[in-house]
């Protein structure tokens, strides 16, 4: 066991003063290669061209984006529960139309 100077002495020898330049690619490597690239791309984006996926877009599109975007949590949620009962409504209606068409013979194929 270490005297008590003793212990002092050996945490002192065990600091360092090298001073660690960050910004050094060697030293601290990028974690995801290529990221910062996109990012220097990503903050000087090309003016007034809208990205590919907008160009589709029509008027009454981006209206209801717009619409959509400034709803609040609550309202959006209220929303998405709105669509999910519409479209099981939606499935409920097929499957009567398709049962319906059934009993009728509508479906079945012509036998040769």
């Amino acid at each position: 066991m270490a005297s008590p100077n003793g212990g002092d002495d050996f945490e002192t020898s065990l600091l360092s003063f090298e001073r660690l330049d960050r910004a050094s690619p060697d030293l601290w490597p990028e974690q995801l290669p290529g990221v910062a690239e996109f990012a220097a791309s990503y903050k000087n984006p090309i003016p007034n061209s809208p990205p590919k996926w907008m160009a589709e877009l029509e008027s009454e599109d981006i209206e209801m984006l717009k619409e959509l975007g400034s709803l609040t949590t609550a309202n959006l949620m209220e929303k998405v529960k709105g669509l999910q009962n519409l479209a099981y409504q939606l499935g409920l209606e097929e499957s009567r139309e398709m049962t319906r068409g059934k009993f009728l013979n509508i479906l079945e194929r012509p036998k040769k």
